[in-house]
């Protein structure tokens, strides 16, 4: 399998647990079962900041209740490279894809962008897979490392992407700049307003994911795929028509 062990997954030294709200799920939504959380990073360097961003954000994603699985892209090929897309990496990227509710993207920024990684984690994800949807529905949270001052290039291009494959990406985002100053030398990140913004981003993306997950096919139903799909609504089951009827009566 093609996922990451999170070292440490109940270690949190930059956390101040006195100000932490464990149960996030408090009367937004159903909290029958934990939000399970695909995690995506763009870089394969030994020390890669976006891998170490991404550990620190599972691990207090654990702590919030959710369920998290690290994609490992070592063996990523591009898109199209492969014929039919016939590639253990592609299969099990898409198999985690269509397990998650949501997903937390983090990139670093390289020439002002993401990097070919990220986008080749991205590009092989279909928005339509046998009438699977792997990314149609669920949130998603977006973080970037920098090497220099703070910059917001990867987040907004993820974001743009997000939506391009019809996610819910959530309000809030991380960027941490310098990003070689904010991690000690066993990988873990120092206390720093960066950190405490990965925190909000992390109990963000665990509300929205609870709140929207009962009716995330829902909202994204569409009248255009509906119509080539040549699927027409029954009207004695359609939650909007039932709720006119009585108004078209009484007009």
């Amino acid at each position: 399998m093609r996922l990451r062990t999170l070292p440490d997954p109940d270690h949190l030294p930059a956390l101040d647990r006195r100000f932490v709200q464990e149960r996030l799920a408090i009367e937004l939504g159903p909290d029958d079962h934990k939000p399970r959380i695909l995690m995506l990073y763009g870089s394969l360097r030994p020390r890669s900041y976006s891998r170490l961003a991404t550990e620190e954000a599972a691990r207090l994603l654990r702590l919030f209740g959710a369920e998290v699985r690290i994609f490992d892209p070592s063996d990523m090929p591009f898109p199209d490279q492969i014929a039919g897309d016939d590639h253990t990496a592609i299969h099990e990227l898409r198999e985690h894809a269509m397990w998650s509710e949501g997903m937390v993207w983090c990139s670093p920024e390289r020439h002002g962008q993401i990097t070919g990684l990220m986008k080749a984690q991205i590009d092989n994800l279909p928005l339509n897979m046998g009438g699977m949807r792997p990314t149609q529905g669920r949130t998603l949270a977006v973080m970037q490392v920098s090497g220099g001052s703070q910059s917001f290039n990867a987040v907004n291009t993820l974001r743009l992407l997000g939506r391009w494959m019809r996610m819910i990406t959530i309000p809030n985002q991380s960027s941490v700049a310098k990003a070689y100053d904010e991690f000690d030398g066993s990988g873990r990140m120092k206390p720093s307003s960066y950190y405490d913004r990965i925190v909000d981003v992390m109990e963000e993306l665990v509300r929205f994911t609870i709140l929207t997950r009962p009716h995330a096919a829902r909202l994204v139903d569409r009248y255009s795929e509906r119509k080539t799909a040549g699927k027409a609504l029954d009207p004695a089951a359609d939650l909007s028509s039932i709720a006119t009827a009585s108004q078209k009566r009484s007009a």
